[in-house]
């Protein structure tokens, strides 16, 4: 996405005051701009393929059509398009469905203004970003993440370190610096760890940490 190039945001919640909330505060800053609302999953599904939207905030909780299975009518009709769930549930039988369907972040609605706009930048340049507490849960599971996979699948303790880093939407600089080693051996690593797992990219790999942490 080049540098004046506008994120295309789509806000998905069934409270008006909460669409009109993340509007005006949104529609403010010069790199983003709101191309629609929706209601419900179902108004969603449709919205997003009118406008296009570059990254969706997605409320789960919804009639009609609930916001799982949105992101996941979405995504199928649009791999290119990113999803932030922007919700108040943070358990289990809310978060892992959401990543499964393909969001690539999830939040709580009494994140920080601040962090909001920072999980849209990072999601629209192809990172994943979580909650905190949501971070907790994945990295709590990191260490089951081999349970039945084949030998060849399973990863070294350093490897789940720094897949647990990438779920938490950090750079390679960052992992370096979290876990005191080079970036050289940071690349290394995710090589290493997209090679065993068969998967194409960062944000599939964080996606693979939260499924198979807690499956």
């Amino acid at each position: 996405m080049g540098k004046s190039q506008r994120i295309k945001v789509l806000i998905v919640d069934d409270h008006a005051v909460v669409r009109q909330g993340l509007r005006t505060f949104l529609g403010m800053l010069p790199d983003i701009q709101i191309v629609g609302e929706a209601a419900s999953g179902a108004e969603a599904v449709e919205a997003a393929g009118k406008a296009g939207p570059d990254v969706i905030l997605m409320d789960l909780v919804m009639p009609v059509m609930d916001g799982v299975e949105a992101t996941r009518r979405i995504r199928a009709a649009n791999p290119d398009a990113k999803v932030i769930v922007l919700t108040s549930f943070a358990e289990d039988d809310k978060i892992f469905p959401a990543i499964r369907a393909g969001a690539a972040g999830y939040l709580l609605k009494d994140v920080k203004p601040a962090e909001l706009v920072d999980t849209i930048r990072a999601v629209a340049r192809g990172e994943s970003r979580l909650a905190p507490d949501i971070t907790r849960k994945i990295l709590s599971g990191i260490a089951g993440a081999g349970r039945g996979q084949p030998p060849q699948e399973q990863l070294t303790g350093r490897e789940a370190e720094v897949l647990g880093c990438l779920a938490r939407g950090l750079s390679n600089k960052e992992i370096a610096a979290e876990l005191f080693i080079a970036e050289k051996t940071v690349k290394t690593h995710i090589s290493n760890i997209l090679s065993k797992l068969d998967l194409s990219d960062c944000t599939r790999a964080a996606v693979y940490a939260v499924k198979h942490g807690y499956q």
